[in-house]
């Protein structure tokens, strides 16, 4: 029994990487729909990305202040510095980008074309030296390979739509929602799919550049609670600043108990709070790519979701693509499956190696202690002998002497 739970204890510890980025996904694909929604409605994006690092600031602050509040490192100036960039590429440029691009075309559109995060997350990080490329080796070979296959893919999923494809629940839907407004609005703002794509290729190169940032400055500032905290925070900031530039109208920042609340508060808790913890804790072990090339599990869920709840319409260059982005992806994670177990062989043998070099040095060692107390030995017994020795001879001559000296005095 026992071997039993240890087995399955070992299994999900190997599993936890996993299993955290796939819940994660879930996560952000109710994100999408909500925001979709929400978006549709007429909601200003700058207004949005706002309210929500607010509510992800509120929400991650007091565990960050509690349980970091002894091993939070000082901020310097160069860190400081790190965090400012990082809250401008990740809420202030990826969030309203990527919600403006979400509004020209659809959830399951956006989704796809973020699935190019990994292909650019790893070209930035064979830039700079985070990730080695060897063509010999099969596992870099996949990595490359996958990488052209997703932007290709996303390539296809931009210049070519197609025909509509029809599943057997989405005639009902459309039909029943054929009247309504908001179907009306989004069919319109759905025409220009060209410019909505440009948007979330910008957000996604925004989105990759935040992931290779973050990875870098986790090396120097390690609380992760506090980090993500300054983030959300310094990004509330920024945005704050942004929309008070773009939108003049003090009517935007109205939000009430309805959809636009619901958006900013699972957006800023689920999405950004959580989600950036998250992906953090998940990339000091397995790096940056590992991290992003889950996205398509997002794609797919968004479908199924956005076709039952936006009757949202698929095109068949959008399913070209995403199986081209799928393939691609999962090259690109395979290779990096290889190049974990590589890298956990070579521990394993530094540790063997180090461990047997202990033990050749502490037998060594006891060797050398042993010769040293055999000679210390030896050289006691051999002072023990030559004391008694000397001891003997001086009884013998003080005999000697004993034995005579009556004779001298007698003659």
């Amino acid at each position: 029994m026992e071997g039993k739970v240890g087995c399955f204890g070992n299994f999900f510890q190997r599993a936890k990487p996993y299993i955290a980025m796939a819940s994660l996904q879930f996560g952000y694909a109710g994100m999408n729909i909500i925001t979709k929604v929400s978006l549709n409605r007429g909601m200003s994006h700058y207004v949005l990305v706002v309210y929500r690092h607010a509510f992800a600031t509120a929400a991650i602050a007091p565990f960050a202040i509690v349980l970091e509040r002894k091993i939070r490192p000082k901020i310097t100036f160069p860190i400081f510095m790190q965090i400012f960039v990082l809250g401008l590429l990740g809420p202030v440029i990826d969030q309203n980008f990527y919600y403006a691009g979400l509004k020209f075309t659809s959830p399951t559109f956006s989704c796809a074309m973020s699935n190019m995060l990994p292909a650019m997350t790893f070209v930035m990080a064979v830039l700079c030296r985070m990730e080695k490329v060897d063509v010999k080796k099969i596992r870099c070979q996949a990595k490359v390979l996958g990488t052209i296959v997703t932007v290709a893919g996303a390539m296809l999923m931009t210049l070519y739509k197609g025909n509509v494809i029809n599943f057997f629940w989405t005639d009902h839907i459309h039909h029943l929602k054929s009247s309504a407004p908001e179907a009306a609005a989004a069919a319109a703002a759905d025409k220009d799919w060209l410019k909505g794509s440009i948007l979330l290729i910008i957000a996604t190169l925004a989105w990759a550049s935040f992931f290779i940032l973050q990875a870098v400055t986790m090396r120097r500032y390690q609380a992760q609670l506090s980090l993500t905290m300054l983030v959300c925070f310094i990004g509330t900031l920024q945005s704050t600043a942004v929309t008070f530039v773009v939108e003049h109208r003090p009517s935007v920042w109205t939000i009430g108990w309805d959809m636009n609340l619901l958006a900013a508060a699972y957006a800023g808790i689920v999405s950004s709070s959580l989600a950036y913890y998250v992906q953090g804790r998940v990339m000091e072990k397995r790096g940056p790519v590992f991290v992003t090339a889950f996205s398509p599990l997002m794609m797919i869920i968004v479908a199924v979701m956005g076709s039952f709840i936006l009757a949202e319409k698929i095109y068949l260059g959008g399913v070209l693509g995403a199986v081209l982005i799928v393939m691609g992806l999962y090259s690109v994670l395979w290779g990096k499956y290889k190049e974990y177990k590589e890298k956990e062989e070579e521990v394993i043998q530094d540790v063997v190696k180090g461990t047997c070099a202990d033990h050749h040095h502490d037998s060594v060692c006891r060797m050398a202690t042993l010769t040293e107390e055999v000679e210390a030995n030896d050289d006691i017994e051999m002072q023990k002998k030559s004391s008694h020795q000397s001891a003997n001879d001086k009884s013998h001559q003080s005999a000697n002497d004993k034995a005579l000296a009556p004779a001298c005095c007698n003659h």
